[in-house]
């Protein structure tokens, strides 16, 4: 099979679909965009560390929700499902300097109880983070999460009491090769375990 080259750029399939909630500079719901709850899409981000429990995101000194973060220290990553994935797009191609996104989508921003920033209620679980760290790497800066808490709709969970993909009905994002969302798809073996079919050579 032939190989083709390709200049550098941010292509890593799939992309995650990360809504980040965030407070602006004083922490509450007034009507200001320097204060009121924000929601953004943030496709760049995952998992980074077991121990603490991190996660990290990448933002544009840019976003609104850049210096959220940076003020209150803390920030949340909400999970759409699928049947919201138009409300994900436009909370990624809307600034929360011009408009109000919880307003504009209907959505509800709760409080968390863990950090100074807002949940999603509508959303089936979110990451409760406070700011562990963070580094500038050129246009993006890096911001990790510690996350602190959790929460779930109990309709969500799986066998084990976390939240089940499946039932999330998470969505992901093709990134610019195809720059359209796509929901999960079908299972197909268990992880940690199928590997362990294949023998290694010599042996």
């Amino acid at each position: 099979m032939k190989k083709v080259s390709i200049d550098p750029t941010t292509i890593l399939h799939p992309h995650p679909v990360l809504i980040i909630g965030t407070y602006g500079s004083d922490g509450t719901a007034a009507a200001t965009a320097d204060s009121r709850p924000n929601i953004m899409n943030a496709a760049w981000g995952g998992i980074c560390c077991s121990n603490p429990p991190c996660v990290a995101i990448s933002l544009r000194e840019a976003t609104l929700t850049y210096h959220n973060i940076l003020h209150n220290k803390a920030f949340t990553v909400n999970i759409p499902s699928k049947k919201y994935v138009e409300i994900a797009d436009y909370v990624g191609i809307v600034s929360g300097r011009d408009r109000d996104k919880f307003k504009d989508t209907g959505l509800t921003p709760i409080k968390s109880e863990k950090v100074n920033a807002p949940l999603v209620a509508e959303f089936p679980f979110s990451l409760e983070c406070k700011l562990f760290q963070h580094h500038n790497l050129g246009l993006h800066t890096i911001f990790i999460g510690e996350i602190v808490g959790i929460k779930a709709d109990e309709s969500v969970l799986g066998p084990k009491g976390l939240p089940d993909i499946e039932k999330t009905e998470a969505i992901l994002w093709g990134g610019m090769g195809s720059n359209h969302y796509y929901a999960i798809g079908e299972k197909l073996v268990k992880a940690f375990s199928a590997g362990k079919n294949i023998k290694l050579h010599g042996n």
